[in-house]
């Protein structure tokens, strides 16, 4: 499978993107609604014109055609054939491109069986849940067997169980073909969790390219804080196992309860979104729940972000404003702080260059 190179790549959305992407690796193309997301996506696919250059394996396809580039791509609409079933859907590309019929129900039956959906061959798109959807059109994306798969915003419009099995399915999927991906998102958590690496993209610059933790917890500039939610990130004093799976860590004064098996935490981070307030001591165990003073209440558009100082940390939190103006909290009060245990990521590596991350 080929590495991709973007050499000054522009046009309408995109501004001067150099980009590189690894052979087999899955690179998830990370911004908002808007910021040249989709639109870098049909350049490498070769649906829309540019300048620059693209190539695979250091070779140019800026004059090779669509059809020619080997590229599989599964579209946010997905664009399935209403009147063919299941079986036809998988079949078109290679019907189009004239494989031997022996070849195309060999082809199919794989397919079929590898995104587990053998018993819907028969069946119309109309019959299909949104999942079954997805697992024709990615079928289909794969039919001709392309060196490169590209995919725009798969599971974007799936209930989030769905989508998180989905997430993994594929990435296994990606894993056994060793395909190089491409995979556009505006959903940093899902993201992080199924990149080998990032690229964050905002107004058609590409920001920051870099593993998941490091662009977490090392974001380059305020620009790229700011898109991806200004984490709190906490030094940690202290991490000892309690079960599988399962670390205590000290930060600052506080006892914390993380989802972790593995080495030495010395960082971790938590999205404000993550950081839950109440003004009375929630219910339950009181694993990661916290006494915190509010120091500063800052209104945004839609929501509330609120400073807290929690021992000797400081944190920020933000919740939605039509819930905030349900809550009687000021600034100088004290109220309950959780930080949801399956929202906390850690960073193990504690040698990097750029060992500090303000919180805005």
């Amino acid at each position: 499978m080929p590495c991709i190179t973007l050499k000054s790549v522009e046009n309408y959305a995109c501004r001067s993107v150099d980009l590189e992407i690894k052979d087999k690796e899955f690179l998830v193309l990370l911004g908002p609604n808007g910021s040249g997301k989709t639109t870098l996506l049909n350049a490498v696919a070769g649906h829309v014109e540019y300048r620059g250059n693209i190539l695979f394996d250091g070779i140019p396809v800026d004059r090779t055609p669509a059809s020619k580039r080997g590229v599989g791509y599964l579209f946010q609409n997905l664009a399935l054939f209403p009147h063919l079933d299941v079986a036809t859907n998988i079949a078109y590309s290679m019907k189009v491109q004239k494989w031997p019929q022996e070849k195309i129900q060999e082809r199919v039956s794989e397919l079929l069986e590898l995104v587990n959906i053998k018993h819907l061959a028969s069946r119309y798109p109309a019959h299909l849940s949104g999942g079954e959807k997805q697992r024709v059109a990615l079928a289909r994306a794969l039919a001709a067997s392309p060196e490169v798969l590209l995919l725009d915003e798969p599971l974007s419009s799936l209930d989030a169980q769905t989508a998180k099995y989905l997430r993994t399915e594929l990435k296994q999927i990606q894993r056994r073909l060793e395909i190089t991906t491409i995979y556009v998102t505006h959903d940093l958590m899902e993201a992080v969790n199924m990149a080998d690496r990032m690229a964050v993209i905002l107004d058609g610059r590409i920001e920051q390219v870099d593993d998941p933790e490091k662009l977490l917890f090392f974001p380059r500039n305020e620009r790229v804080s700011d898109f991806i939610g200004a984490p709190n990130i906490l030094d940690c004093d202290y991490c000892k196992s309690t079960e599988q799976g399962v670390m205590e860590v000290g930060c600052g004064g506080l006892k914390l309860i993380v989802p972790h098996d593995g080495n030495v935490i010395h960082k971790i981070a938590i999205l404000p979104r993550h950081v839950y307030v109440s003004e009375n001591k929630p219910r339950g165990p009181g694993v990661n729940s916290f006494k915190a003073t509010v120091t500063e209440i800052i209104p945004r558009s839609d929501t509330v972000r609120i400073r807290l100082e929690v021992s000797n940390n400081k944190l920020v939190a933000e919740i939605p404003y039509h819930i905030y103006k349900e809550m009687d909290v000021d600034t100088g009060q004290e109220v309950y702080v959780i930080l949801r245990m399956r929202r906390i990521r850690v960073f193990e590596n504690r040698n990097d260059s750029n060992d500090k991350t303000s919180i805005s």
